[in-house]
């Protein structure tokens, strides 16, 4: 049996300096080639409601969403962690988080639950966490702040964003966060919350310095046609999805993924 990847894990290879591959996932098929390939960190993310469902954003996932494609992923997985998204509106109150967030862990077969936002949230992730859920924030861009993709820029973008967005990721890992996603924001302020912080980061779109990265499965296939800077078709060059998931994971292992030409 290959050892699983837990939070302690994901710390050590913090501390070794280690990178940390993670993906989306969202079905058995998917997640089977994805742990077999080898990734540490699988992300059931609530982007399915753009992946999969066709919406133009991430708002109209809902909690039984998140269960159901949350058990698919947990089905077949061996090795890898799976994190799972916690939708929109679903932690509105510490009693409706907790409820939530033990539906995606116990129903579903999470690790670990996932909330966007900064220092207003660090009530809920600490009431999450008191009830024995580890947690993982989410800065930077955050997909459920916007009804529609037009308001996915770029963020922390002046020193007084860079700052706030320092201060939001102390807030939420002294809260309680166990790791912590940082999106869309330059690689220098990325890297400053990297150094900062004890706990893992994993970056999208976020610069090599980060403790990790993740992407959306579907947009490293170039399934999605989208042209992000940050992304990288992995498929290209490849004669085989698991071929490319293993291109992936090597290429952030070595640190030649994400290159200069992906980061902000």
């Amino acid at each position: 049996m290959t050892k699983k990847i837990t939070v302690n894990t994901l710390k050590e290879m913090k501390l070794a300096g280690e990178k940390i591959a993670s993906l989306t996932s969202y079905d058995a098929s998917f997640a089977k080639l994805q742990d077999e390939a080898g990734i540490d960190v699988l992300l059931v993310g609530d982007s399915l409601g753009m992946v999969l469902q066709g919406d133009k954003t991430t708002r109209n996932v809902t909690m039984n969403d998140m269960i159901y494609h949350t058990r698919l992923v947990n089905n077949v997985r061996q090795r890898a962690m799976l994190i799972s998204d916690m939708p929109y509106q679903s932690y509105t109150t510490a009693e409706q988080a907790v409820k939530n967030a033990k539906k995606l862990v116990n129903e579903g077969g999470a690790d670990l639950v996932k909330l966007e936002g900064g220092e207003e949230i660090s009530e809920i992730i600490t009431a999450i966490k008191n009830s024995g859920i580890p947690v993982c924030g989410h800065i930077g861009l955050t997909p459920q702040s916007f009804s529609t993709s037009d308001g996915f820029k770029v963020q922390a973008t002046t020193q007084e964003a860079a700052e706030k967005l320092k201060q939001d990721a102390l807030a939420i890992e002294a809260a309680g966060c166990d790791c912590m996603v940082i999106e869309c924001v330059p690689a220098e302020v990325a890297s400053d919350v990297t150094q900062t912080l004890d706990i893992p980061t994993i970056g999208i779109g976020a610069g090599v310095d980060c403790d990790g990265q993740v992407l959306v499965l579907h947009d490293m296939l170039g399934i999605t046609g989208k042209k992000f800077r940050f992304l990288k078709n992995f498929l290209e060059g490849n004669d085989s999805i698991a071929e490319a998931i293993k291109a992936y994971i090597s290429e952030v292992k070595n640190k030649s993924f994400p290159a200069a030409e992906h980061k902000f």
